[in-house]
């Protein structure tokens, strides 16, 4: 997976908004997140994605952006829960290719709580 600046919309460029990406059928949306990404710009991103489709896949790398993606999912629970809606995050690391470089990421999966 890579993080081309022409796969992302001109607001996740300057980190505004996450950037959201389709991913293959039957699994979860993919939003990154960095440091300057607004938590309740991607709790809302989150928030939508549950509701669509029952999960959501955010990525991030470094202590900024996994910080910023960590209170994104705070805020989702907070919106859903108010729709009777309630999610869980699963954290894992994942390797992604960024500029023809290896990176590691930080990967939360969130789900509806059955």
């Amino acid at each position: 997976m890579t993080s081309d600046a022409s796969e992302r919309s001109p607001a996740a460029r300057d980190g505004s908004h996450p950037t959201v990406r389709s991913a293959p059928a039957g699994s979860a949306e993919v939003l990154k997140v960095s440091t300057r990404s607004r938590p309740s710009a991607v709790a809302g991103a989150i928030a939508g994605v549950i509701r669509d489709a029952g999960a959501a896949e955010v990525q991030s790398i470094g202590a900024g952006a996994t910080n910023q993606a960590i209170k994104a999912v705070a805020i989702a629970r907070s919106y859903l829960h108010d729709e009777g809606i309630d999610i869980v995050c699963i954290p894992s690391f994942i390797d992604v290719a960024i500029d023809s470089e290896e990176r590691t990421a930080i990967r939360l999966v969130i789900e509806r709580r059955s």
